[in-house]
Formats: C-alpha cells, structure tokens, sequence
C-alpha cells in the first residue's frame, strides 16, 4: 500500500498536533469498532484518521512504521496501530492501541462462534454459508489481484511469487521454508542493487521532518521489555500445562498459536494456509468447511482478519472439552488462541520500535520486504485455490455451479466495482438464502 507523496527533499511536513491520552484513548476504541475491510482496509483508515485528518503522525513516521510491521511475523495491521499509539504515548499508549484493536472483535466472533455451534445445524444458517463460502473465495482471490498490482513490480518478483505457490501447493515445501528462501532472496538481491529493489523508506522521507522517539534504544532497555514480554506471553501457557498436562487441548493451541505468531509473516492471508493446514489436518480441530466458516466470520466482522484463530480454538475446545463444560472449555479455548496470537505482536513492536526509529532507508530491509511481499501474492494465492476447491467441488465430485458464480461476482464486486467488504458478504449470505429456498 503505497500511500506515500514523495515530497521532494527539503520539503517538510504539515506540523503535527499531539493529543491528549484521553482523546486517542476514545479513537483507538472507535477503531476497534470500525475497522473493517481486513489488512489493507484498516491500514487505510488509520493513514486517513492519523495521517491525513487528525495530523497526529507525519507521513514519513506512518511509513515507517508500516515497513517495520510488514516485516514482522502476525497482523501487521493490528502491530501497526500499536506502534502508533506507541510513538503518541510510549508504552501505555502502544498498549491501549493494540488492545482496543483486537477487543471488540474479540467479544462479538466469540458470541457468533457461540451462536454457531448451538444453531450451525438449523437450515436457513446453513444457507447463510453456502452463499458466504464462495464470497470469502472471490474477496481472497480479489486480494491476490490488489497484492500483486502493487508488489510485482520486477521479473524477479514473479518468479518469487510463482514458485512460492508451487513450493506450497504442488510440493508441500513447510511455510517457514519458502520465507527463508524469500528473505534470503531479498537479502541477495539487496546486495547486488537489483533495481527491483526500491530504496523506499528513504525517498518517502523528507528532511527535517521530525519523528517522536517516546524511547531511546539502549541494552538496559531491551533487556527489561524482553523479559517482560516473555513472561507475560508464556506464563498462561506454562500455568495451563501444569494443571492439565502437556497433552490438553488448550495447552496444545497455546504452543501451537505461539509457534504460529513466530513464524508467520505476510499478514493474515499469508497465515492463513499454515493455520489451516495444521488445526484441519494434523490436529482435527475442525473441518475445512468450518474453517471456511470461520474466515466468513472474520471477514464480517471488525479487527484484524487473523481473528479467525479464536474460531478455530473455539472449536478445538469445544469439540474435545474434558475436564470443562464445552462452553468453559470453548471460551478457554478463544482465549489462550487471542493471547498467544497477539501478545507477541506488543513484544516484536516495544522492543524493535526504538531501533527502528533511528533506522532510516536501509536497503537490505527495503530488499527483504519486496521479497517476502512477492512471496506472499503466491502464498494468497495457494489459500485461493485450497479454499476454492471443497467450495466449487462439494463431496459429491459434482460442480457447484452457484458457488463458483457467486465466487465470480463476489471477486467483480471487490476488484473492479470497488465494492466494501460487508456489502459483499451481505449480498452473497442473501443469494445463499435465496438460492437454498428455490431451489
């Protein structure tokens, strides 16, 4: 997402107006409320609110900002705005940012997973799903369309992008492999000044304009917020395993969601095929079609799309609840998959954010971005067509013919008719209503 003017040297930005804690306070609640339209959607709306309207951060400090969280493991929309509030207000204003970015979404796919599992079986909510499913595939595949535009600028990055599908797709090559292979192509490409690698960061800055530091990089520092961020990540977990055991179902998501937010990068579609791959396949956690489910949730729903990892520890929980009641366990279980999914996110920003500040236009990191970005059009794609599959080609062998229309007119309406992500999803929950009635 290219949001930058490139300001000509020299020129300086707008003055910025600090708010009040207060004042940000209300909008980062208002923006866990809003923020529809997954990755690209919510990141927009914070350049407009923070950047464009409200003034509180500079062009270059949002930009930034934004290449430091791309590169870093989990829903770089959700890291972004906690870098924000960091850079507004240090630590408790990062905190308060990340916190009401993830919370209202938290509470309302919780009582949607609830409601899913006591009435998923009633025909008219089946119908919903059935027009819901194809749509999650069209706005997928409309995402790989919107990443590639942007992110394939280069021969390179084709070839990036096309052989990071296969190694997914065809080969089954592990996620963490083909990232490696995408940060060491970069790395390379850096190295020998490719001119596909674009000196970003350096020429969307202008001089003189200033960036808040709310802290100063120093080992003292790093060392306190390390050990912080640690513990409170893992000490649930460890509490888990000794009271139930290793072998627990909740203690297997915390280890499992944990690894997750460690070797995840590119952003909630880049998670997505992993997640699945592992809680559907290995684990049985859930069907694919509840996983589909589970991604129409989070894509009808405000906060970050990787959201849909408290489904599928809802469910994990729910289907195998010993000792609890299938609610307690349920409800255990979309919390230990929330927390081990976001709290790494506040670790990776309060202890890069500061040496990320007084970093500026390094090309090696400018060479791994566009090399994992281009990896990542080729992992939206994999999770393209893995969903697209059991959606146009039920168990029955034969060709869903509606859903593959409805897929159509779902990836139409999102890329060339600029459609918003909830009239989309509306509309297709209508026609699978429809449909189900008719015929």
């Amino acid at each position: 997402m290219d949001f930058a003017k490139n300001e000509a040297p020299g020129q300086r930005e707008v003055e910025l107006q600090k708010p009040a804690f207060a004042e940000a306070f209300w909008f980062w609640l208002k923006l866990g409320c809003i923020s529809f339209g997954g990755p690209a959607g919510q990141i927009a709306i914070m350049h407009q609110e923070l950047v464009e309207r409200r003034r509180w951060i500079s062009e270059a400090s949002f930009l930034h900002a934004l290449n430091y969280c791309m590169l870093l493991p989990g829903p770089e929309a959700q890291q972004l705005a906690t870098y924000a509030g960091w850079l507004l207000h240090g630590t408790l204003g990062g905190f308060v940012a990340g916190v009401f970015f993830v919370l209202p979404s938290m509470f309302l796919l919780w009582g949607l997973s609830l409601a899913y599992v006591g009435f998923g079986s009633v025909p008219w909510v089946a119908a919903v799903f059935y027009g819901l499913k194809p749509a999650v595939v069209g706005i997928i595949a409309a995402a790989v369309l919107r990443v590639g535009r942007k992110a394939l600028k280069e021969r390179w990055m084709w070839f990036m992008a096309a052989a990071a599908f296969l190694a997914l797709f065809v080969f089954k090559v592990p996620f963490p492999a083909v990232l490696l292979v995408a940060v060491l192509a970069g790395w390379i490409a850096s190295a020998s000044k490719t001119d596909g690698v674009r000196d970003g960061a350096r020429d969307a800055i202008p001089a003189g304009a200033e960036v808040p530091r709310p802290a100063r990089p120093s080992l003292a520092r790093s060392a306190r917020v390390a050990a912080a961020g640690l513990l409170s990540w893992w000490l649930p977990v460890l509490a888990l395993g000794l009271w139930l055991g290793p072998g627990h179902v909740l203690v297997r998501q915390g280890l499992f969601f944990s690894k997750a937010a460690m070797l995840t990068f590119g952003g909630a579609y880049a998670v997505l095929p992993y997640v699945s791959q592992q809680a559907v396949e290995l684990y049985s956690w859930l069907s694919p079609s509840q996983m589909l489910d589970g991604l129409a949730f989070a894509e009808t729903t405000p906060g970050p799309l990787i959201m849909v990892l408290e489904f599928v520890g809802f469910l994990g929980a729910w289907n195998q609840p010993a000792p609890f009641t299938p609610v307690l366990a349920a409800t255990l279980g979309a919390l230990v998959s929330v927390w081990c999914t976001f709290a790494p996110c506040f670790l990776w920003i309060f202890l890069g954010a500061p040496y990320i500040e007084w970093l500026r236009g390094n090309r090696r990191l400018n060479g791994i971005l566009s090399a994992i970005t281009a990896a990542v059009v080729g992992v939206i794609l994999n999770l393209a067509v893995w969903a697209a599959i059991p959606v146009f080609f039920p168990a029955d062998k034969r060709v869903d013919g509606f859903s593959i229309g409805v897929a159509v007119l779902s990836l139409a309406a999102v890329s060339r008719w600029r459609w918003h992500v909830l009239p989309v999803v509306f509309t297709s929950a209508a026609l699978g209503v429809l449909w189900k009635v008719v015929f």
